[in-house]
């Protein structure tokens, strides 16, 4: 089985649907908010968002998890906004496949929001939604809109997952 990386701007519902994701395959699963430095999580913390000199020890981090996973296969929650920090993480793992949850930002908001135990206040998802970059035609990956139930995403997901 190959890594998965479910990916998306904060409050689309990354982690909650590839840990589902996870369970459902049986495979291990990680949260890519569990990768970040101490720094890393003050800065957001307080509304800054990271640069990319902030991401790429975080990024390779990931990277190492995906690479340890490559045979057996994984699942972890990553924005993945970019790009260039999706070349990364397939440096740990080529033959990863991106399941990217996407929606309307207002809905994602919304969700931070409510979202008491999260380092990662509403006010950052604006710079997400700026700084993503859709999967290009030559990325593995599908594309699902979060604004279904997860046990939908994560069906849709099976459903869509290449072999």
């Amino acid at each position: 089985m190959r890594p998965i990386v479910v990916m998306g701007i904060s409050g689309s519902g990354k982690s909650t649907v590839g840990a589902a994701l996870a369970r459902h395959l049986g495979v291990p699963y990680a949260d890519g908010d569990d990768f970040h430095t101490a720094a890393n999580v003050a800065k957001m913390s307080v509304g800054r968002p990271l640069t990319d000199a902030d991401r790429l020890p975080w990024l390779r981090a990931v990277a190492d998890w995906l690479a340890e996973h490559e045979v057996t296969g994984g699942v972890v929650s990553c924005s993945a906004l970019r790009r260039r920090y999706r070349d990364i993480l397939r440096s740990g793992a080529p033959d990863v496949v991106f399941v990217h949850l996407d929606g309307d930002p207002a809905l994602a908001r919304q969700r931070s929001a409510h979202r008491h135990s999260h380092f990662m206040p509403p006010g950052l998802v604006a710079s997400q939604e700026a700084t993503l970059e859709p999967l290009e035609p030559d990325e593995s990956g599908i594309v699902i809109g979060f604004d279904q139930p997860s046990d939908e995403l994560v069906k849709a997901a099976v459903d869509r997952l290449p072999g």
